[in-house]
């Protein structure tokens, strides 16, 4: 095997060397379909590699705790991709012999080769083995037309093609084992990236998924007919505001419950000029208009330095916007008080008028209800706000989008 491999890599080598861009439309296609078959037989082989090497114990022979661990640190992948790896090569192995021929023929992906093999799984347990190979014959040739998620849902109902007699036996033991696969499958994987930032992903059962769905759909609509977010930028904002309605919620488990719960190490003087930064208790570096907008709307624990770096205060809880005050300026605003923004109360944060940080004062005549977007907005652009003669915020447009500079008012709050 290790030959073929060789001759098989210098053979790729000598096509990764050639010029694409000579060929012909026709030809690039060509191309693309041989290279696809290409890496489905590759992925046959190196899956029936990975399951010998799980089988006989090499990764815990070399001191791994596991061959998902082990693979790894071999391939520098991420552990979830190496896990998805080890899983692959165990539902493979487990499959119909047709599977594994139509993988090593390159007529179907690996993820069409673990749906057919599932779905052969449940059809041999509610239907037996013949009518499973049936299931097998038709769900690859339906391969060649359909992607892993349509092939999945067309497989549920796979028996009323190979045995209709048996089809409602089938289907409901189609429907415990996708139970039971969204039970096994349902992780959610958070890795940390530089800067601070996390990369999520993850598969939810359906009832998750609706929840999901319910608050984050909702959330993630344009702000405003001007919304120049990308939808995944509405998404991850819309996230971020249901994290900061749990927080406010105060019924979270110990190490909850409050929002932006940090220790911020500040040099008081640089921000209060707007030009110093502040460093968690993580070690995260934060922008001073981070740091501003996060003592907006939180319990901040400021560990506050002086000129020489000496600390001057530690530890002060200083609850900002909430109980009494809160409501009143709920009922002022009755939500997001930026023009255009429909969002309720509840998905809004106090912003101070005049920061803190400037000698603002913790009052209803300085603070305003923003959404999560808008207070970012107000942070990150020029617009400016202030309390009208009748004592609701009107928020003053910048030059360049407006020259006359008008106030501009929401309307969707007004109570009559």
């Amino acid at each position: 095997m290790i030959d073929e491999l060789v001759r098989a890599e210098a053979a790729v080598v000598s096509c990764a060397d050639a010029a694409a861009w000579a060929l012909s439309g026709r030809d690039l296609i060509a191309a693309l379909d041989a290279t696809h078959r290409l890496q489905q037989r590759l992925a046959a082989v190196q899956l029936a590699v990975v399951r010998e090497l799980d089988g006989r114990g090499v990764a815990l022979a070399q001191g791994a705790s596991s061959t998902a661990v082990w693979l790894r640190e071999r391939l520098r992948l991420d552990v979830s991709a190496a896990r998805r790896l080890v899983g692959r090569a165990a539902s493979i192995d487990v499959a119909p012999p047709a599977v594994r021929d139509a993988l090593a023929s390159g007529a179907v992906s690996v993820e069409q080769a673990r749906v057919i093999a599932e779905t052969a799984a449940t059809v041999t347990a509610s239907a037996g083995a013949e009518v499973a190979d049936k299931a097998v014959g038709v769900l690859v040739e339906w391969a060649r037309q359909f992607d892993p998620t349509l092939l999945r849902k067309l497989g549920t109902r796979i028996p009323d093609h190979v045995a209709p007699d048996l089809a409602d036996a089938a289907a409901a033991a189609a429907l415990a084992a996708e139970a039971v696969r969204a039970t096994r499958d349902r992780h959610v994987t958070i890795s940390e990236q530089t800067g601070g930032r996390l990369r999520i992903s993850g598969t939810l059962d359906a009832e998750a998924a609706a929840l999901l769905r319910a608050v984050i759909d909702p959330l993630s609509a344009p702000s405003e007919p001007d919304d120049t977010r990308c939808a995944g930028q509405r998404r991850h904002d819309a996230l971020a505001d249901v994290c900061r309605l749990a927080l406010r919620t105060g019924e979270l488990p110990e190490n909850g419950g409050d929002p932006a719960q940090l220790v911020v190490t500040i040099d008081y003087d640089g921000l209060a000029r707007q030009v110093g930064g502040g460093i968690l208790d993580v070690g995260l570096r934060l922008t001073p208009d981070t740091v501003r907008r996060l003592a907006c709307d939180a319990t901040v624990l400021p560990a506050v330095l002086g000129g020489a770096g000496q600390v001057l205060d530690v530890g002060r809880q200083r609850r900002l916007v909430t109980g009494p005050l809160r409501r009143a300026l709920v009922l002022r605003d009755g939500g997001c008080a930026f023009p255009g923004c429909d969002r309720p109360p509840r998905w809004c944060a106090a912003h101070h008028i005049r920061h803190w940080a400037d000698g603002g004062p913790t009052s209803l005549d300085n603070a305003v209800l923003l959404c999560g977007h808008h207070h970012r907005h107000i942070h990150q652009t020029d617009w400016l706000v202030r309390l009208g003669g009748n004592g609701h915020p009107e928020f003053v447009p910048p030059a360049w989008l407006d020259p006359d500079q008008i106030p501009r008012r929401n309307h969707y709050h007004q109570r009559t």
